[in-house]
């Protein structure tokens, strides 16, 4: 999957948690007690720890007198600049945080703990070298140059933007300069209007962008943890508008931020809501079915919609389903998942239940500790210590601009991560009916990434298995939001492809063909195959009885 380490590197630092450690969330005292067992342990092998504290002190010793043992992995961006290889301090202290590293992992290792203290050991001493790394320092010299090229102005800056995180951003860095973007004006554009609202959605139709069109609509659904203009940023990166250019008739649901008030909204509330948006695009396109797409946990909420439907024989009303990046077999290997026991997942739900939802800010920062160095730390230096201004970047200022879950929605999905019931047939009833996914024999289009921490490839791959009908799998290379967020054009974008599914993902890969571009095209062939026959465009949005009301992107969307 990723290309082999230069000889004596150091790893780049590991990334330990998904998509279930940010529902659940991490406890203090869960990482307090990892660290009282390490230092009991530290006491019990008095020798061991002996034997490695004097090895350390031979390595640093090799170091102060010149010696370079280490490298760092040459993709780690923390220490691209020169001056970590050039000059004699910064090399130095460069040697000693590697060799620290090293033999800090080694005394892991090397010790009687259980597998799952030494996997928790690990995750807790990744976070803390990380954020011990010397490029955090204002010793930085990238923050050294400057601060004598601006004059001191630069450490003024970072310490104006150091105190408004700590006042107003939890004491997070800013990821992005959130005064660029809003949502209307530079994002979210694609003319169309709300033909449908409910207490918990609106339903956007879009306005045709070709001569002719397909006679089956197709329904996007996004996840409930976002909002879902990431199909619809800046034109040249819309999905929906390559979608409308290509003849597609598009629906897309904007969820309501909901709070408090909501907090009964659970797994059946979200597919009911599914179900009525597919009777309105029914009934506005005088289509009999519906192609349906969903995005992460938005993926999981429309297979909750087909068994469904099958259970009550009503599956006819869906033509083929896409599944982005969707994680329906959650059972998914995390060392952040060895601190989810019972009682941390029931303090989960019932924080969430105390204030009626989870907060988007709080999965946010989780989602953060997934790649610290990539969403923390990186911008710790930016912000603060060169003291720029954080970039303009219109992913993270969607990434930002973060929603709640309702407290019985965040409660079926820890419930889900827990039993994994998609698994077992009937083991999982929504609204009022047991889902059995072998039984939907839809076809099915599925797109996971190599790089995603958040649903990881290989249990996306298991979760299409789970469908009855004919399953085609595809691997972007890329991470959870550039997997779907992929438009032509990108000289860098590959995907994978095998038509021959095993059901070990290593043997699909092994024997799987690279191919050059994005997947959109690959995809957008698969769905026109299934879109119905071409007619004459209607630029109409809405209907007689679903009329359009206010124009797109709607109301919901910008609910704080």
């Amino acid at each position: 999957m990723r290309d082999k380490t230069a000889p004596g590197s150091m790893p780049l630092p590991a990334h330990f948690m998904n998509a279930q450690s940010a529902m659940v969330g991490l406890r203090g005292r869960d990482l307090f007690s990892t660290l009282r067992t390490l230092a009991f342990q530290g006491l019990r092998q008095p020798v061991h720890s002996t034997r490695h504290l004097l090895a350390f002190g031979k390595q640093l010793g090799r170091v102060m007198l010149g010696d370079t043992p280490y490298r760092p992995n040459p993709q780690d961006a923390r220490f691209a600049d020169p001056t970590w290889q050039l000059n004699p301090f910064y090399r130095r202290s460069l040697q000693a945080y590697l060799a620290w590293q090293k033999q800090l992992k080694a005394w892991i290792d090397e010790s009687d703990l259980s597998p799952d203290d030494r996997t928790r050991a690990h995750f807790l001493f990744s976070l803390l070298n990380d954020a011990l790394a010397p490029s955090n320092t204002l010793l930085n010299p990238l923050a050294v140059k400057e601060l004598f090229n601006s004059g001191g102005a630069s450490a003024l800056r970072g310490a104006r933007q150091l105190l408004d995180d700590l006042l107003h951003n939890s004491g997070m860095p800013q990821q992005v300069n959130k005064q660029a973007f809003e949502v209307g004006r530079n994002l979210a554009t694609t003319p169309g209007a709300v033909v449908f609202r409910s207490e918990m959605f609106e339903l956007i139709h879009y306005k045709p962008m070709s001569e002719k069109q397909y006679a089956t609509p197709l329904l996007v659904v996004p996840p409930q943890i976002n909002k879902f203009y990431i199909f619809d940023l800046s034109p040249e990166k819309s999905f929906v508008q390559y979608c409308l250019k290509n003849g597609l008739q598009v629906f897309m649901i904007s969820w309501r931020n909901p709070d408090a008030r909501y907090r009964e909204w659970g797994l059946s509330s979200y597919v009911q809501a599914v179900e009525d948006a597919t009777e309105v695009c029914r009934l506005i396109t005088g289509s009999k079915e519906v192609n349906l797409m969903g995005a992460c946990a938005g993926g999981l909420t429309i297979a909750a919609l087909q068994g469904h439907l099958q259970a009550k024989r009503q599956l006819r009303k869906i033509g083929c389903a896409t599944y982005l990046v969707s994680l329906l077999d959650s059972q998914v290997e995390s060392p952040a998942m060895l601190f989810a026991d019972e009682q941390t997942l029931e303090s989960a739900k019932r924080r969430s239940y105390q204030s009626g939802v989870l907060d988007g800010r709080d999965m946010s920062r989780v989602f953060a500790w997934m790649r610290p160095n990539d969403l923390i730390w990186n911008y710790w230096v930016n912000n603060y210590l060169l003291g720029n201004e954080p970039p303009v970047f219109d992913i993270l200022f969607w990434n930002n601009d973060t929603t709640r879950l309702p407290a019985a929605f965040h409660g079926d999905l820890i419930e889900m991560f827990k039993n994994n019931p998609l698994v077992r047939p009937g083991a999982l009833e929504v609204c009022g009916t047991p889902i059995d996914l072998s039984q939907v024999t839809t076809d099915i289009f599925s797109v996971a990434g190599t790089n995603d921490h958040i649903t990881p490839w290989k249990s996306c791959y298991k979760s299409a298995q789970l469908f009855g009908g004919k399953v085609e799998f595809l691997l972007s290379n890329s991470g959870h939001i550039q997997s779907i967020l992929n438009p032509p054009g990108n000289p860098k974008a590959t995907y994978f492809e095998n038509g021959k599914l095993t059901s070990d993902p290593r043997a699909w890969y092994y024997d799987a063909q690279k191919q050059e571009g994005s997947w959109w095209p690959q995809w957008l062939e698969w769905i026109q195959q299934r879109s119905g026959e071409q007619r004459e465009t209607v630029f109409a949005l809405g209907s007689n009885k679903y009329p359009a009301m206010e124009a797109s992107p709607g109301t919901y969307v910008h609910m704080r």
